[in-house]
């Protein structure tokens, strides 16, 4: 079975009240695909990239030393840098927020790298219906943890989604850490 490594309070409500407040006084951009594609009956959200407002450094730090644990306890991926800005992903109902199903890894010089994912849930659980992560590790499906703070980790080839948002709104944060492809 593929692992799925899940860390909770990686973040606590206060952090992830800090992160959803620069996230939400920022503007966001309409997410997209890997090189540049958009579609909305694939992927609908709103993203706003941590390097790009400010006020975010710490966020970094926390994620490089969860990331570090991880894959030293867990993974044991060859990790050699962080080569995209952490995003924070906003799935709200009144647009039909969702993302089906995909891999993390794809064409083009940076994403092909894409060794380790990481999704830490901002929402408090019970701010919106449906919006499950769910991870395919092989023949079954596992629904990631909705707890507010919680860090899922997992190889960035793993097929996983976010089933649609039927009300209220999502947020999380998600990085990749990047090294030699896999073969």
């Amino acid at each position: 079975m593929i692992t799925v490594h899940q860390i909770p309070d990686a973040f606590s409500a206060a952090e992830c009240d800090r992160i959803t407040q620069i996230v939400n006084d920022a503007i966001p951009s309409d997410a997209k695909l890997v090189r540049d594609q958009k579609d909305h009956n694939y992927r609908r959200a709103e993203l706003v990239w941590l390097d790009e407002v400010s006020d975010t450094e710490w966020v970094m730090d926390r994620i490089l030393e969860l990331v570090r644990l991880a894959n030293r306890d867990v993974f044991d991926f060859e990790i050699s840098e962080f080569a995209e800005s952490a995003q924070v992903a906003t799935y709200r109902a009144s647009a039909g927020g969702h993302f089906d199903w995909h891999s993390d890894i794809g064409e083009g010089r940076i994403a092909s790298r894409r060794k380790l994912t990481m999704v830490v849930q901002l929402s408090e659980t019970d701010a919106y219906q449906g919006g499950k992560l769910e991870l395919m590790t092989g023949r079954d499906c596992l629904a990631a943890s909705t707890a507010r703070g919680t860090a899922t980790l997992f190889p960035s080839f793993m097929m996983h989604r976010v089933t649609p948002v039927t009300d209220g709104t999502r947020q999380s944060l998600t990085i990749w850490s990047h090294g030699t492809p896999f073969r």
